[in-house]
């Protein structure tokens, strides 16, 4: 378990300080003409720190029994009550309380894009986005499984999982990447 945590870490480092893309020389020259490099990275920066933050502060909480309906460490969590109370803690925003209300309030990516911090669902109870899980990075997501088991990492890539993959999903602000404090995230109808 130690191991895994401090691969983690490494690899969360190494995501938080990796080289922005190239940019074209013209879209570069225009972009530093108005000022904007600086703020396209500080804008990176800070949505890798927020989601470096949440990873690590979710593998924090491994161990922690499932609770159907549970929100915290004390009572123990269901899979959306963990996925709700790490963002809240973390980044400041409050998620709706049931995985599909999630789902239904954040922005549909390709699993391909997947990112740490991002939402992956898995269809477990015959209906869509019944189980939701933080991404954590290298195909793995942390979450609250069910009833007598605790919180853990798992493989996306295993058979179980990869059969029940309902989407992948990003926690957006209104306007931005970068959310603000205490920001709720309300489904979109």
């Amino acid at each position: 378990m130690r191991t895994t945590i401090l691969s983690l870490s490494l690899l969360l480092a190494n995501f938080a300080h990796a080289a922005p893309p190239e940019i074209p020389d013209d879209m570069g020259r225009l972009l530093a003409k108005k000022g904007l490099l600086s703020q396209i990275d500080q804008v990176r920066q800070s949505v890798t720190h927020k989601a470096s933050d949440l990873v690590v502060n979710a593998l924090g909480f491994l161990g922690v029994p499932y609770k159907r309906g549970g929100n915290s460490a004390d009572t123990g969590f269901d899979c959306s009550g963990f996925v709700k109370a790490m963002y809240e803690q973390t980044v400041g925003l409050i998620l709706p309380r049931k995985a599909e209300q999630q789902a239904a309030a954040t922005q549909q990516i390709d699993q391909g894009e997947l990112r740490p911090g991002d939402l992956v669902f898995f269809n477990t109870m015959r209906r869509a986005f019944s189980h939701v899980g933080i991404y954590i990075g290298e195909g793995k997501f942390i979450h609250a499984p069910k009833p007598g088991a605790e919180v853990r990492v798992e493989s996306m890539g295993l058979s179980y999982w990869s059969r029940r993959f309902d989407g992948a999903r990003r926690v957006q602000s209104s306007a931005t990447d970068v959310a603000s404090p205490a920001q709720t995230i309300e489904p979109k109808m």
